[in-house]
């Protein structure tokens, strides 16, 4: 009898029920980000292998979403790979967005760093790629399981804190960049404990991340990550 509610409320409600995960697999998959985080500095910064970095993060992670994903249909919903909240979420983003976007162009004015090139327009395109993974790590994992742990209970305050930290620390040691991903990490898990979307996350780090290079950063990606594979 129990079997068949559960199996009715999860066909024909709202409600998307989710197999139990374990405080272990929570701890696994924080430690897998803490690890993928690491290996910016060996792989990106050290050995300056940023394409075949970003590469092999994706695929992994992709694999690891697949496994995932057939154990549990339901595990993207939960984590926020989801459509139906996608422009309620957009317009919950858009006022940080345009904030964002204006102060980019102040301080790029200021310091004399706005370099707005024709290499802005690939990496808006697939930039939300890399910023979809970051913010399935950074946010949905991270924030995610240290929310949802079982025998622990952490304040929301402090969780999005720690996040953001380490979203930050990971950045060194671009003061910019360090900075910026901290406000955004402070922001993207208010938006994410209210409406989980990943989607809408990645597009906007993706943007504002490209945007954010050619106006304060005064850097750019494109040469720097493919151009010297094509030349």
């Amino acid at each position: 009898m129990k079997n068949r509610l559960t199996k009715y409320l999860s066909e024909f409600s709202n409600i998307k029920l989710t197999r139990p995960v374990s405080d272990k697999v929570r701890l696994l998959e924080i430690l897998g980000v803490v690890l993928t985080g690491t290996g910016k500095f060996v792989f990106m910064d050290y050995l300056n292998w940023r394409l075949p970095y970003v590469a092999v993060a994706i695929l992994a992670w992709s694999f690891y979403v697949y496994y995932r994903y057939s154990k549990d249909k339901n595990v993207l919903a939960d984590w926020g790979f989801r459509w139906d909240n996608f422009k309620t979420v957009l317009r919950l983003m858009l006022p940080f967005a345009l904030i964002s976007i204006l102060s980019f162009f102040v301080i790029g004015y200021v310091q004399g760093t706005i370099n707005l090139t024709w290499h802005i327009i690939p990496l808006l395109i697939t930039y939300p790629i890399w910023g979809s993974i970051q913010q399935f790590l950074t946010i949905g994992l991270l924030v995610g399981n240290l929310k949802d742990f079982r025998k622990v209970k952490l304040n929301k305050s402090f969780i999005i804190l720690v996040t953001a930290v380490f979203f930050s620390i990971v950045h060194y040691p671009s003061v910019w960049l360090m900075l910026g991903t901290f406000v955004l990490a402070l922001v993207y898990g208010y938006i994410y404990l209210k409406a989980k979307n990943i989607f809408v996350l990645g597009l906007y780090h993706g943007w504002l991340g490209a945007l954010f290079y050619y106006t304060v950063v005064n850097q750019d990606p494109f040469a720097d990550v493919f151009l010297k594979y094509l030349t």
